[in-house]
């Protein structure tokens, strides 16, 4: 069985430490009995937490459309850059420099998008952590190159936003098909509206499928194509 916390925030906290997450958890299966199931078969939630600011969302820029394995060896080697994890040092890299690394063109431009941003004032990062997620969302893919999928990830990953759901990510799309027992996998539009119940708790819930999709599916061999 689950345990359960005895964690008592004085606000709704953020996805950033295992005792948030359990607080989460507790009100997301009270609120959505039906992923009461899926907590107890994944056992313990875990964070899952980046760098903040420019160096998180160069990491998440680098692992879009990567497996986990080749995005750690192309982020090992960028990282490794003198001057990538900072804006302004950034946009004096050459175009050759960083894709050395393993970045493509469009990620080495994008990540200039957000360094130029940055840099001029247009883009304030640990303000967008703290503003509400479709406002957050809306701040970052205004950037060039930047979706929603990348904006999730960034809110959810690095800033610990309590209310994010990358509805477009496969594995979560996977995972509740396969936990909640619907007979199709959810579009992306289903999932939004779905996940929409879940608010504020949807990055637990999707901490939740990630973790689901992790420990039961690829254990019990049903990854469906």
């Amino acid at each position: 069985m689950t345990a359960h916390t005895m964690f008592e925030p004085p606000e709704t906290p953020g996805v950033d430490t295992s005792e948030a997450i359990a607080w989460h958890l507790d009100a997301l299966v009270a609120l959505a009995p039906s992923l009461a199931p899926m907590r107890e078969r994944a056992g313990r939630v875990e964070p899952r937490i980046n760098p903040k600011g420019f160096a998180g969302m160069a990491k998440v820029i680098c692992g879009q459309q990567l497996s986990v394995q080749s995005a750690a060896a192309i982020w090992a080697r960028f990282e490794a850059l003198p001057g990538a994890l900072d804006p302004q040092t950034y946009l004096a890299l050459d175009e050759d420099t960083v894709r050395q690394s393993g970045f493509s063109r469009a990620k080495f431009q994008t990540l200039g998008a957000v360094a130029a941003a940055v840099g001029a004032g247009d883009l304030d990062l640990a303000h967008i952590d703290r503003l509400p997620a479709e406002e957050a969302i809306a701040r970052l893919t205004a950037i060039r190159g930047i979706g929603p999928w990348t904006a999730e990830v960034y809110l959810l990953f690095c800033a610990g936003h309590k209310d994010i759901f990358p509805a477009g990510d496969l594995a979560l799309l996977k995972a509740a098909q396969h936990g909640l027992a619907i007979t199709t996998r959810p579009t992306i539009a289903e999932m939004i509206d779905i996940a929409r119940k879940w608010s504020p708790h949807r990055s637990a819930a999707a901490l939740l499928l990630w973790r689901y999709f992790a420990v039961v599916m690829r254990r019990e061999g049903v990854l469906t194509s």
